[in-house]
């Protein structure tokens, strides 16, 4: 009698242990993957990219190119950011070691720089103007263009920001920031100049 309770109650224990082990592995076969944060839509179409560099005279394989070493000296910095976020573009230009307290212009051009200022070629437009060089002020304007006038302070520092509609992305005329003489011009026959070209930088968009 003993030995039959003995053996009942070690197949009811080992029934249970079974039991025990199957709702273990189902529930851990079956539980739910760690929850994730789901991305927000501006996160997921948000791009950066940035372009530092020092000026120096031209060589081929400079950054930033000095073509007036008075106005933008040799050794001067330049740092330019371009973010697109949910189809709106937002670029930023800050410069240090220029003159100080002094008004620049300075735009997007459609060309890598070169050993000249004229090798960058004219200015970037959304939409182009058929006729060249572009001074309408329907199409040489701050919307179409990106223009990043700025003022130097004490120490020749400066910033300036552009936020437009512009797309970048499969155009290959976007290059360069050149950097001009003066602050650009907008009435009709002038719009989009800026006086000489005193140096240029290479950047993506």
């Amino acid at each position: 009698m003993f030995q039959q309770r003995s053996r009942l109650l070690g197949s009811i224990f080992g029934l249970c242990t079974a039991a025990a082990l199957l709702v273990g592995c189902g529930g851990q076969q079956g539980a739910a993957p760690p929850a994730t944060q789901p991305s927000s839509p501006g996160d997921q179409s948000a791009s950066a990219k940035q372009t530092s560099a020092t000026f120096e005279p031209y060589t081929q394989d400079a950054k930033a190119v000095t073509y007036d070493q008075a106005q933008v000296p040799p050794g001067s910095h330049v740092n330019l950011s371009s973010q697109r976020i949910d189809g709106h573009t937002k670029i930023t230009l800050n410069v240090e070691g220029l003159q100080p307290n002094r008004d620049y212009g300075a735009h997007v051009h459609t060309k890598p720089c070169g050993p000249t200022g004229e090798d960058a070629g004219p200015h970037f437009q959304e939409k182009a103007d058929p006729v060249k060089p572009s001074v309408d002020p329907a199409y040489a304007n701050p919307r179409n263009e990106v223009w990043l006038d700025i003022h130097t302070g004490p120490h020749g520092g400066g910033m300036a920001t552009a936020e437009g509609d512009w797309s970048f992305a499969n155009r290959q005329d976007a290059q360069s920031v050149v950097i001009h003489a003066t602050h650009t011009h907008t009435e009709p026959g002038k719009a989009g100049t800026a006086g000489d070209r005193l140096a240029c930088v290479n950047a993506k968009f």
